[in-house]
C-alpha cells in the first residue's frame, strides 16, 4: 500500500472507490484480486481530481449519488476512466455501519463496485443541458413551497386569534388576505404578506420560463396531449428521465419515480405497504398533482379519470388517497408511451374498442 503516490505503473482491472464530502474525496484503489492498493484523498474541485486521476490508466470508479457526483462523474467518464454512480439506497449498509469513516466508506464502495456494479443500483445523470433547465424547475419548487409555509404560517397565526382567512389559491392569496388580517396582528404579518406577493410574481416569471424551455423538446408536446399535464409536469418527466430508451417498457417508468408499492413478501405473508418513493421527488410530485387535477371536479372525462374514480368509489380518505397514487402511477407510463412513439392521445379509447368489441 502506498500513499500520496502520483503515478501507477498498472491499472488493468483497478476499481476506485471515492467518498465525496464538499472540501475532501477519500479514495481508495483495490486490483483485480480484492487487494487495496492505495488510498488517500484528494480536494474536491475540478483541477485537483483531474491532476490526480488523469495519470491513472483507465479504470472502474465508483462514487455514490449526490450534490458532486454530476460534474465529478462527467469529469471522470472525459479522463477515460468507467465510472459508476452508485444509488444510495443500495448503499445503506455504509450509512448503517458502526465504523463509518471516509476511508471505509471508500473501500466498500470499491469491493462491491469490484465484485458486482449490479449491487450498487447504477444512476445514469443526465446531461448538463438538461440538468441546467431541471435546476429551473427546483428553483420555481423551492419557491412555491416557502410561499405555501408563509400562508399557512399567516392563517394559522389568525386562527389563534379567532379570526380565519378567506378560502382561495395561493395565487390570489396577497390581494385577499390583507383586508382581513386583525388590527392587534396586522404590524406583524403584513410584511409577510409582502413577501407572499413578491414570491407570487417570481414563480409567474419562472412559469414564464418554462413555457419557453418546453418549447426547445419535441417530446414534451406529446405528453401535453393529456388534460391536467402542463408544462411543469411534462418538462419535469422530459428532464429527469432524459433518455426514453433507458426503459425497455413504458411500465418500468413508474417504479422508476418510486410510484409502485415497496414488497416484503414473507413466506405466506405478503403485507400491502406504501409506494417506495425512490427516484426524483419533485417528479413525483408532479404526477401526483396532475392526477389531483385528472380526478378532480375540472377533470375532463376519460378513461384514466374513470379508471380512478372506480378506485375511490368506496369514498373513504384512504381510498382516494391510493386512488391518485394509481393514476400518477398509470400516468408515468401512458407518458413515457406518448414520448417513445408520438402517437395521438385518444382520452376515450376504452369506449371506441368496447363497441368494436362487441361487435
Amino acid at each position: 500500500m502506498t500513499n500520496g503516490s502520483t503515478e501507477l505503473k498498472e491499472a488493468a482491472g483497478l476499481t476506485v472507490g471515492l467518498d465525496v464530502s464538499d472540501i475532501y474525496t477519500s479514495f481508495c484503489m483495490v486490483d483485480k484480486e480484492g487487494n487495496v492498493i492505495e488510498e488517500g484523498r484528494v480536494r474536491t474541485t475540478e483541477p485537483a481530481l483531474a491532476r490526480r486521476f488523469s495519470v491513472v490508466a483507465p479504470c472502474r470508479i465508483v462514487l455514490e449519488v449526490g450534490t458532486h457526483s454530476p460534474w465529478m462523474s462527467r469529469l471522470l467518464a472525459d479522463l477515460g476512466h468507467e465510472v459508476i454512480v452508485a444509488n444510495a439506497r443500495r448503499v445503506r449498509l455504509i450509512a448503517e455501519s458502526d465504523h463509518k469513516r471516509d476511508r471505509t466508506d471508500a473501500e466498500l464502495l470499491a469491493r462491491l463496485g469490484r465484485v458486482d456494479p449490479g449491487l450498487l443500483g447504477p444512476i445514469q445523470h443526465r446531461g448538463p443541458e438538461a440538468q441546467r433547465d431541471l435546476a429551473l424547475l427546483r428553483a420555481r419548487d423551492a419557491l412555491v413551497r416557502t410561499r405555501t409555509n408563509l400562508i399557512n404560517h399567516v392563517r394559522g397565526a389568525v386562527k389563534a386569534t379567532g379570526g380565519r382567512l378567506p378560502a382561495c389559491s395561493a395565487a390570489t392569496f396577497h390581494r385577499k388576505a390583507e383586508a382581513h388580517l386583525p388590527e392587534a396582528l396586522r404590524p406583524l404579518l403584513t410584511p409577510m404578506v409582502t413577501m407572499i406577493a413578491e414570491l407570487t410574481a417570481r414563480i409567474r416569471d419562472y412559469d414564464h420560463q418554462v413555457e419557453l424551455v418546453a418549447r426547445r423538446y419535441p417530446g414534451v408536446r406529446s405528453m401535453r396531449q393529456v388534460a391536467g399535464v402542463g408544462p411543469l409536469t411534462s418538462l419535469g418527466f422530459f428532464l429527469v428521465i432524459e433518455n426514453p430508451e433507458r426503459f425497455r417498457k413504458s411500465r418500468e417508468a413508474a417504479p422508476f419515480v418510486g410510484l409502485t408499492p415497496r414488497q416484503r413478501q414473507s413466506g405466506e405473508r405478503e403485507p400491502q405497504l406504501g409506494i417506495t418513493k425512490a427516484g426524483d421527488p419533485l417528479l413525483r410530485r408532479l404526477l401526483v398533482q396532475s392526477a389531483h387535477y385528472i380526478l378532480g371536479p375540472f377533470g375532463p372525462d376519460t378513461d384514466l379519470r374513470r379508471w380512478g374514480l372506480r378506485l375511490a368509489a368506496s369514498g373513504s380518505s384512504r381510498a382516494k388517497k391510493r386512488a391518485v397514487v394509481a393514476v400518477a402511477r398509470k400516468l408515468a407510463v401512458l407518458l413515457h408511451r406518448l414520448w417513445v412513439t408520438g402517437e395521438v392521445y385518444e382520452p376515450l379509447r376504452n369506449e371506441k374498442e368496447t363497441p368494436a368489441r362487441a361487435g
